[in-house]
């Protein structure tokens, strides 16, 4: 399965998490949460906050950058459950996707009224 086809399922999968748990108003651990078995149910792989090494000039470095959810090792998504969207958090997918190679990222905000204005596709070369 590649990315794009990933992707459809994931966003299906933020919105039956949204519309099950009410809405906005819990903590982003717990759409976190939700979501990883949400995918699961639907037979993807999720690695939920995998931690991935750093070098800085050949360096490892001991604070390693930890992704929130990766699926099926295509998509990084990061749940966020915020009153105001942030740009910055785009940046920091594309910072991700970067660092980790993968080409596609989501942001997903759990904190709107409908998550699926909440949804920020962030592409690295795809």
């Amino acid at each position: 399965m590649e990315e794009n086809q990933l992707s459809q399922i994931i966003v299906d999968a933020a919105i039956e998490v949204h519309r099950h748990m009410g809405g906005p108003g819990l903590l982003e651990s717990v759409y976190e949460e939700a979501l990883a078995e949400e995918l699961t149910l639907r037979g993807l792989i999720v690695e939920r906050q995998q931690q991935v090494p750093l070098r800085y000039k050949g360096k490892l470095l001991s604070t390693p950058l930890r992704l929130d959810l990766r699926v099926n090792n295509l998509v990084i998504v990061d749940p966020k459950a915020v009153n105001e969207y942030n740009k910055i958090f785009d940046a920091q997918m594309l910072t991700y996707l970067r660092l980790t190679g993968l080409r596609l990222g989501l942001v997903i905000n759990f904190g709107e009224r409908l998550v699926k204005d909440g949804i920020h596709r962030i592409v690295n070369n795809l």
